[in-house]
């Protein structure tokens, strides 16, 4: 799933608006519900993995085990 960026923008509109009807400021709740909103959008995303991440195998060759030996780079879409 891509990263929703107006959702995150509408979140931040929202939390914003109910802090302005707050009596008196909190800074503490203000940063708590923001790293939320983040936290909730960055984990929204799905980190594709390019292919070509070198294996090492052991085994026959009908029942092999391996690992990744070369690290692999990825992307949040």
């Amino acid at each position: 799933m891509a990263l929703n960026k107006q959702a995150l923008k509408q979140g931040i509109i929202v939390l914003q608006q109910d802090m302005l009807t707050k009596t008196e400021a909190s800074p503490e709740e203000y940063a708590e519900r923001l790293a939320s909103l983040i936290d909730a959008f960055v984990r929204s995303g799905e980190v594709t993995v390019a292919p070509g991440i070198t294996v090492n195998t052991t085994g026959t060759a009908a029942a092999q085990k391996g690992a990744t030996i070369s690290e692999g780079k990825g992307k949040i879409t």
